[in-house]
């Protein structure tokens, strides 16, 4: 209020000062000047507040005993001067104990206005205005602790030490303190009194702790300094690992299953049989496709009822996406060659490879002479596509398909124009063979953005042609999250989350500095490094990616959405941040076992895995032979027969699968009767019953070791749940666990009699001696005296 009402008034004197503007502060010595004054105008309300805190009587708590004692305790003799300073003292005005909590809600109370007021005033106030407010706050809050505070501590004590205070007289002491009745110790005793006192104060030994005691108290003290070092632990790694977690699912979301769905069925077109691009099995069925079902698709039509799709220019037909730029159909091609054998046929095209690819630029209808073609007679967009480009110029990257992997070169068509041009140059295309036996895949992709979910969608079509003859159709469509920081919360988060990153690396690093190459024997080490290593990584992708979302909104800002934009390598990099992740948070539980490590049954599992590492590792060596002798035999065999034994990697997971006795055994009796059943047996019986049945044992011989062998450690857990329970009044100790601990302190006191013998027999011999020595006294005192 008072920097409004200054700034009205130094409008209205137009006057003009120097100034300085520092980021987002703005000095000026008016500031300075307003931050003073508004701390000196809040002096009075702190000092009441203070004060309020001060005069509350504090909650004493006096036994019903020691109140009933002090009833019928007479008063000390006083004479009648006495009688009348105690009278006319004058008692400090004080509040009652409940009044902490008025006290407190007056404080609550002001800092809520304040807040209030700041949002207010800084909503009202333009920018350069709330940047010179703000400095005036800052202004007033150092002044505060540098200037306010001090001088007022200072003149506060001043004046109450010269005015209002006798330093030989403190009244709130005397508010607690009888200063004319004191209890003494045991050892001392009043010089001038006559008080009766129904108290008798006793002399006071002092009795130490004797070894057993003391080693006891060590012991429980030890427990509960590993107690606090087990929680501090476990509550900074669940800190985190939830901040882990909240960063880890952020990066995906719910809509992404939903888009892919979607898109997935709008342009497979499943449901339409004659249409269906799973079922493409020939070139024309591709073409079909394309004309009837995917061009349709990609562009806006009439809604059911006829109107026209307003505003929605660039979205493709489902009025939901909108296509940043357009779509490209591209084309690899493999060259001719001569065949092995040229009597039967002389030229033959293999399999796509990088080194038989083919690089040359041809005419339409793949003529590779240099006859000039008529432009009018073709357009821009079918010559084109007859022209081979690299994957700079077309900005495209490596693809990795089912049965082969692409170069990101070949010859392209843009799907640009409009609906009918598309149409009639697909035609032409057609008529041409831009699709022909040279053909080894053919990649069409396009990128979608979806503004209701903030998803962008990197879709890709993918049809191979292999040399053994058949078209094999797959489609990929991957959604990208590219808002790094959706929320407040998850940019706080990122960043606890990387303060917690840099602590546990220089805790590792400390390790490995003190246990040197003993640091990678440990399991736990190498689980930290896993974490560590994975966010690093992450935080660097997590970094580039924003680099790439702001260059992309900037692209798209300034092109309306009219450029190409290929997100396929942006896709592999979001996929390997989505591998990190999960390996971060796979990580980050398996470190959780290390916290329930007293538990029986873990400990057990642990030391049965150490015992039989080596013997595990001798049994693994000989189940990679054997089961590399079955995969040799059931690939050659059966490699043309069995759909399951086409590749080395498919055999390997068939054999997986039946040694988990998931299987089906028709397929081989299908493929050859006699040699199909024979080796399905010789697996069955070699494996599974014989290596399965050794692996089994070994890890039996590991647990009954480790179970006659474990020690156990579980002291310190019933300790931290004994500790919760008493802490939470959750369970009351009954009489077994009262008796028990009584026990334990008496074990504590108890002493070997075997240990004292020798100090017994000392004092005994002593005793004997001494008694002696007293007798002889007195019979020679009997004889002197004549008795």
């Amino acid at each position: 209020m008072y920097y409004d009402l200054s700034a009205e008034a130094k409008s209205t004197n137009n006057t003009e000062s120097n100034s300085l503007s520092i980021g987002p502060l703005y000095i000026a010595p008016e500031q300075i000047g307003i931050g003073i004054m508004v701390e000196l105008f809040s002096l009075v309300p702190s000092i009441f507040i203070v004060q309020f805190f001060r005069r509350i009587r504090p909650r004493r708590q006096i036994s019903p005993l020691r109140q009933a004692l002090e009833k019928i305790r007479p008063l000390p003799h006083t004479n009648s001067k006495d009688k009348t300073t105690i009278k006319n003292k004058k008692k400090q005005f004080t509040f009652p104990s409940w009044c902490l909590f008025i006290a407190y809600t007056f404080s609550f109370i002001i800092i809520a206005v304040s807040i209030f007021f700041i949002i207010v005033k800084g909503i009202i106030f333009g920018d350069l205005k709330t940047q010179q407010w703000l400095t005036s706050v800052l202004t007033g809050f150092f002044s505060s602790i540098i200037l306010t505070q001090p001088i007022k501590i200072l003149g506060l004590a001043v004046f109450f030490t010269l005015f209002c205070r006798n330093p030989n007289d403190d009244k709130e002491v005397k508010e607690y303190i009888d200063e004319t009745n004191f209890e003494l110790d045991g050892d001392e005793d009043y010089l001038h009194s006559n008080n009766f006192s129904l108290i008798s104060h006793t002399s006071k030994r002092i009795t130490r702790l004797n070894e057993n005691e003391v080693a006891f108290l060590r012991e429980q003290r030890l427990k509960e300094i590993q107690m606090w070092s087990i929680i501090r632990e476990f509550i900074i790694y669940a800190i985190f690992l939830i901040l882990l977690c909240i960063i880890s699912f952020s990066n995906r979301t719910q809509n992404s299953f939903y888009q892919t769905d979607h898109l997935q069925k709008y342009f497979l077109n499943t449901r339409q049989t004659d249409c269906d691009y799973t079922q493409i099995l020939t070139i024309d069925d591709y073409w079909n496709w394309l004309n009837n079902s995917f061009v349709e698709n990609l562009r806006a039509q009439e809604w059911y009822n006829d109107d026209q799709p307003i505003n929605l220019n660039g979205y493709i037909n489902d009025k939901t996406n909108r296509m940043i730029g357009w779509a490209t159909m591209r084309q690899l091609r493999s060259k001719s060659q001569l065949c092995s054998d040229k009597r039967i046929i002389s030229t033959c095209i293999d399999d796509y490879n990088l080194f038989n690819e083919e690089k040359d630029s041809f005419q339409p209808g793949w003529i590779l002479n240099q006859t000039l073609i008529e432009e009018e007679d073709y357009s821009s967009s079918i010559l084109k596509a007859f022209q081979y480009q690299s994957s700079k110029e077309l900005d495209t990257y490596v693809y990795v398909g089912d049965y082969g992997t692409y170069s990101g070169d070949g010859y392209v068509y843009e799907f640009r124009g409009r609906l009918s041009d598309i149409k009639s140059n697909l035609s032409k295309l057609h008529q041409l063979q831009w699709i022909d036996a040279n053909t080894r895949a053919v990649i069409i992709q396009l990128t979608l953005y979806n503004p209701n979910v903030a998803l962008f969608t990197s879709v890709t079509f993918l049809l191979e042609f292999l040399s053994a003859s058949g078209v094999y159709p797959s489609a990929r469509f991957e959604p990208l999250n590219f808002y790094v920081f959706t929320s407040l919360t998850q940019l706080i988060c990122t960043i606890i989350y990387i303060c917690f990153v840099i602590y546990f690396l220089i805790i590792e690093i400390k390790l490995l500095i003190k246990l040197k190459l003993k640091y990678f024997y440990e399991f736990w080490s190498l689980v930290q490094i896993g974490i560590i290593s994975c966010s690093i990584t992450s935080i660097i992708i997590y970094i580039w990616r924003f680099k790439e979302y702001n260059r992309l909104s900037s692209l798209f800002l300034e092109t309306n959405g009219y450029v190409y934009v290929n997100l396929q390598m942006i896709a592999y990099v979001d996929d390997v941040l989505t591998s990190l992740l999960g390996f971060c948070c796979f990580f980050g539980t398996i470190k959780f076992i290390k916290f329930i490590r007293f538990n029986k049954s873990l400990v057990i599992f642990v030391q049965t895995l150490k015992y039989v590492t080596k013997e595990l590792i001798s049994f693994s060596f000989m189940f990679s032979i054997v089961f590399m002798a079955f995969l040799s035999l059931f690939y050659l065999l059966f490699t043309s027969s069995i759909q399951s034994c086409s590749s080395l990697l498919s055999t390997a997971q068939m054999l997986f699968e039946i040694t988990l006795m998931s299987f089906d055994a028709t397929d081989f009796t299908g493929a050859d009767p006699f040699l199909g059943p024979f080796c399905f047996s010789i697996f069955i019986i070699i494996v599974v019953f014989i290596c399965l049945s050794m692996f089994i044992s070994i890890l039996n011989d590991g647990f009954h070791h480790a179970e006659q062998n474990s020690i156990e450690d579980q002291q310190i857990l019933s300790y931290m749940l004994k500790k919760f329970l008493n802490w939470t009044h959750l369970r009351r100790p009954n009489v077994e666990e009262i008796y028990e601990i009584q026990d334990s302190r008496m074990r504590s006191h108890y002493v070997d009699p075997i240990e004292n013998f020798p100090n017994i027999i000392d004092q005994f011999l002593e005793a004997i001696d001494r008694i002696y020595v007293d007798q002889k006294k007195e019979l020679l005192k009997l004889k002197r005296a004549g008795v």
